[in-house]
């Protein structure tokens, strides 16, 4: 059986900032739909499932990030996640230059969780809270090829 990640969906707060904060990071607009109806409420198991959707896809064509704000059943405000908690824990972008990346997200209002650090001479990497408070890994690979 052959398989391939698809896409990761998370659901937001609000639509417009979160598209506005990956964009900026590099992510493009592949596409914006409302989604509403029977198929709908079947396929992501919520009675009367109305929300407004835009998929974005990574500059080198390979990942995808779907966003859903919710309209209707109304959406449910969460503490945002810790890294140590079961469930969806972030998501992981490489970036070429790190320090323009979190420039870039200090814009947003977006800093990291506790500071920047380095693996093994590899990766500089840090954690920040993004929009919806979605944790977003930026890292850059120290060594090229």
């Amino acid at each position: 059986m052959g398989i391939r990640l698809e896409n990761v969906g998370i659901a937001v707060r609000d639509l417009e900032a979160t598209i506005a904060f990956f964009t900026d990071l590099g992510l493009s607009v592949l596409g914006r739909d409302t989604v509403s109806g029977e198929w709908a409420d079947t396929a992501v198991g919520l009675d009367g499932n109305h929300a407004k959707v835009a998929l974005l896809q990574t500059p080198d064509g390979r990942g995808q990030i779907e966003l859903f704000e919710y309209l209707h059943p109304e959406a449910i405000e969460t503490e945002p996640t810790r890294p140590n908690e079961i469930g969806m824990h972030r998501v992981a972008l490489s970036v070429d230059d790190l320090d323009e990346a979190l420039a870039v997200a200090a814009r947003h209002g977006c800093h990291p969780l506790r500071g920047v650090a380095t693996y093994q001479d590899v990766y500089r990497l840090t954690y920040v809270r993004g929009p919806s408070g979605i944790i977003v890994m930026l890292a850059e690979a120290l060594r090229r090829g």
